[in-house]
């Protein structure tokens, strides 16, 4: 394991080291969409000494930890899949690649839509005495929390398939609370996003949506990662 964690480790930080000249860039680039709307010539603005350069230096370890992670969870696969049975193994190696896929996905959902919705909104609902210029202490701040909050958003389907392959409910009782799903989601993006509809439509309706891709997916990974001796068992 010790070596495994090195080898993961080596690889975030070579990588960071690679993107550290380009680390105000690379901020510059997340904050664009904040950029985009505010006033002409408006810019954010840092309170705290050092913060100029802390904050891009944390921006360029996430991001190089993104980029190194296919290597990090092979090595994560690596250290785990020697004590797997063959049918365990179909059923892990989907579970990490597909998961880490999702978290991406959300990602990349949050920053090319969520944030021109919501920075543009709360720019115009501004009053005109105010002068709009965040700090990018908090502005960093909000932005991982978004990430995270719509990441682990599209890895519903990813909790659906493992409740229903470890038997701890099946499709058809997900079925019969999808009410209580929908307004649950709905409840989830109210206290995440800012308070407009948009923001919160725009994290529930995905919610409900994969958690119906979930439901769909779920029966074809159970039966494709299915023992042996459960098979055995059904065809009894």
């Amino acid at each position: 394991m010790r070596n495994r964690i090195m080898k993961a480790s080596i690889a975030v930080i070579v990588v960071f080291l690679c993107l550290m000249p380009w680390a105000a860039h690379i901020y510059d680039l997340l904050a664009a969409p904040m950029l985009a709307a505010l006033p002409v010539g408006a810019k954010m603005i840092a309170t705290g000494v050092i913060t100029p350069f802390l904050i891009p230096v944390k921006v360029t370890l996430l991001l190089a930890f993104v980029i190194a992670l296919p290597w990090v969870l092979y090595q994560l696969w690596a250290f785990i899949a020697p004590g797997l049975y063959a049918h365990e193994k179909k059923l892990i190696a989907p579970l990490v690649i597909s998961s880490s896929l999702l978290f991406i996905m959300g990602v990349a959902f949050c920053y090319y839509l969520v944030f021109g919705v919501i920075f543009h909104f709360i720019n115009n609902f501004a009053p005109k005495s105010v002068s709009v210029a965040p700090d990018i202490d908090s502005y960093f701040d909000f932005v991982m929390t978004m990430f995270i909050a719509f990441g682990m958003t599209f890895e519903v389907p990813i909790v659906v398939i493992v409740l229903v392959r470890m038997g701890l409910v099946s499709v058809e009782k997900l079925k019969s609370i999808r009410p209580y799903i929908i307004v649950g989601a709905f409840v989830i993006a109210a206290v995440v996003t800012p308070p407009d509809i948009m923001s919160q439509l725009l994290l529930a309706v995905p919610l409900c949506l994969l958690f119906e891709i979930g439901l769909l997916v779920a029966p074809l990974f159970v039966k494709a990662t299915q023992a042996p001796a459960e098979e055995a068992e059904k065809t009894t």
